[in-house]
């Protein structure tokens, strides 16, 4: 296991004369932070005494706070006392949740693509992710179907942990309705435990339905959150996790060992998460529809380059037929030829001929850079 190629590693030399744009991770001076936050955490810092040290599972204030926004956002009353946790960023909660529910040996589902660090930390853990196709590769307009035969294969197999995202990272692809009912419903057969992350799932394009599997299967559900994507928050490292009495409690003990917290100043930053200024959250997700539009336009019309049109979230998953087996190559000759940094499609599964691109980014350097990327792709 190797964090090489993992998006914040990657090399940064690039040619001079071109704006280099990183695609690794959002641009927060194109999309900073909500007002209300900077004024949160300024707060906090001059009245350290509140919020320097709280308990192991995060200040109960702001538990309290944001229990009855998560409540009325997922569908399912969220208990402030037992069933929330604020990690150091939803990363550290990733890590706690797998840390308190894998055992070394464990079978694991593992969606794919899907996040690199669910695998890997599977795999870190000592146990053995079992993959189960994520359907992305879907005409226009037609949904990403999650292989249920799969994933019930995979449950037969001794698996009784799913993890995945939704909206799904790197694809970008929402999952339907039947979907998440029917991974609800294979849980409760198998008696199996799910973590969702839905880290993105504030940021949903056309006006399209999102479910929350929280609604579908509360004691077999644990949610990962924060306001570190859509929200710009991510220099803060402040997550949350909603998730039974039971399970909280073993990632508050691993937590107290390994951080002992979040960090307190920080957390002040969950309070106008989910408050925002009316149609704050309105606009930012007008402004990512029009670069993902440009840039799926630049890449369609390419011919070199295929994307599915993100659903949700800030991702583009493009796949590069000539980069098949060269995709160290595509990847190094896109920094010095195009000053570009991407992350490599392998990083997510299988997928030796794509690459993930985080379009949070300014507009017309977003544009600019895809026109290069197809560019070098064709000279592939």
């Amino acid at each position: 296991m190797s964090a090489d190629h993992a998006p914040g590693q990657e090399r940064s030399e690039v040619p001079e004369g071109l704006r280099h744009v990183d695609f690794s991770h959002g641009d927060v001076s194109a999309f900073p932070p909500p007002p209300e936050v900077v004024d949160a955490v300024t707060a906090a810092l001059r009245d350290g005494g509140r919020y320097a040290y709280s308990p192991y599972r995060g200040h109960l204030f702001a538990r309290e706070l944001i229990a009855p926004r998560l409540s009325a956002f997922l569908g399912e009353p969220v208990d402030p006392g037992s069933e929330i946790i604020v990690t150091p960023g939803t990363q550290g909660g990733l890590f706690l949740a797998l840390s308190s529910l894998v055992e070394r040996g464990d079978k694991v589902a593992v969606v794919a693509p899907d996040y690199f660090a669910n695998r890997k930390i599977v795999e870190y853990l000592e146990a053995t992710p079992v993959p189960v196709e994520l359907g992305y590769r879907t005409a226009a307009g037609e949904p990403a179907l999650l292989d249920l035969e799969g994933l019930r294969a995979a449950f037969q197999s001794g698996a009784r942990l799913l993890v995945f995202s939704n909206p799904n990272n790197p694809t970008g692809a929402v999952y339907t309705p039947g979907d998440i009912e029917a991974i609800a419903g294979l849980a409760a057969e198998f008696d199996a435990f799910v973590v969702v992350d839905q880290l993105y799932s504030r940021q949903i394009f056309d006006g399209r339905a999102f479910t929350h599997l929280r609604a579908h299967t509360r004691e077999r559900c644990l949610t990962l959150l924060g306001p570190s994507k859509t929200e710009s928050v991510s220099g803060c490292r402040v997550g949350v996790a909603v998730a039974p009495g039971p399970v909280v409690e073993r990632m508050e003990q691993l937590q107290g060992i390994v951080s002992l917290r979040a960090a307190g100043y920080t957390q002040a930053a969950l309070e106008p998460w989910f408050a925002e200024t009316e149609g704050w959250l309105d606009q930012r997700i007008a402004a990512h529809a029009l670069i993902r539009d440009e840039l799926h336009e630049v890449f369609t019309g390419s011919g070199d380059v295929a994307a599915r049109l993100t659903e949700g979230g800030s991702y583009l998953f493009l796949d590069v037929p000539a980069a098949k087996g060269r995709i160290d190559e595509f990847v190094a000759r896109l920094r010095t030829e195009a000053a570009v940094t991407v992350t490599r499609g392998p990083e997510f599964g299988d997928f030796p001929a794509s690459v993930r691109l985080n379009f949070s980014q300014d507009h017309q350097a977003a544009v600019d850079a895809a026109r290069r990327i197809a560019a070098v792709a064709a000279r592939l």
